[in-house]
Order: C-alpha cells, then structure tokens, then sequence
C-alpha cells in the first residue's frame, strides 16, 4: 500500500462500514507511515481498481489501538501482529481478495518472528476469522473497556503461530 491509495481505501471502507463510524484519512496514514510492510492492497479485475485492503501494525495484545487516533506510535516490544482491519468492497466480495490478503497478513507474520496474531472482529466478522483458526481470548477489564469503542458485537480474537 501506498500513501497514493488512500483515497481508493476510504471509499472502501465507506463501503463496507455499516456499523461503524469510518476511520479517517489521517488515522489510516498514520497506521500505514508507522508500519508500511504491514499494509496492503487488492485490486478488483472487474471494477479496474482497488477493492479491498489490509493494516496491521506490531502491536502489544493487551492494548489494541484506539479506532480513528490520528497517532501511531508502534510499541517498543511488540508481542502480537495485530490485524487492525481487513475490507473487501462489496462489488469484489466472493473474488478471493480476502484470502490473499489474510494469507499475506500469515506469511509476514511468520516472518516477523513473532508468535501470535490478535484483532478486533466487528461486524458480525468472527466465524469468518475462525476460519483462519483465530478464537476468542480471555479478555481484562481494561481491553474490555476499549473493546465497547467498536461496537456491540466486538470479539477479541487471537490465533497462535
């Protein structure tokens, strides 16, 4: 991903944000200047453009990031790769572009050296990650205190290796 295709990612997740509020631009180029090999793209041979995209950030998995912070600071011991955000318009949904970005987010997590994956499931989204063998994990008080800033149906999912 690059900064060039923002505008492209912003109407997606306009798309595909229904229960939400959508994050902004400066929030999304903040997750990107902070963690560029960690961000992609999937483009839709039918519509001729961008329709899907993927963020992850190193991360600590007790303290997901805050939704829309216009900062991205990574952490200085990252213990997880977090997948902050995975949405395929629904123009491309059923062309594979899920798979091959989930299957990026695994192989760089294999690389990282790091040993587990975390993210946030919204939207009714948790038997899609279950799939990719990610399961609900116990959650502290604090992390279910940011988990109720993305919506009722929020689940904190983890998948090891």
């Amino acid at each position: 991903m690059q900064a060039a295709d923002l505008p492209e990612v912003l109407h997606i997740q306009a798309a595909c944000f229904t229960e939400l509020q959508p994050e902004s631009r400066a929030s999304l180029a903040a997750k990107l200047q902070a963690a560029p090999a960690h961000c992609w793209v999937g483009a839709h041979q039918g519509s001729g453009g961008l329709a899907a995209y993927l963020f992850a950030l190193p991360w600590q998995a007790e303290a997901p990031p805050l939704l829309d912070a216009a900062d991205c600071v990574l952490p200085a011991r990252a213990d997880c790769l977090y997948l902050h955000d995975l949405s395929v318009h629904p123009v491309a949904r059923g062309s594979g572009l899920a798979q091959a970005l989930v299957q990026r987010f695994l192989q760089s997590l294999e690389a990282s050296g790091l040993d587990r994956a975390c993210l946030i499931a919204v939207q009714n989204s948790a038997s899609f990650w279950g799939r990719w063998g990610f399961a609900p994990r116990p959650v502290s008080p604090q992390l279910r205190h940011k988990l109720a800033s993305y919506g009722p149906d929020a689940h904190y999912l983890e998948r090891r290796g």
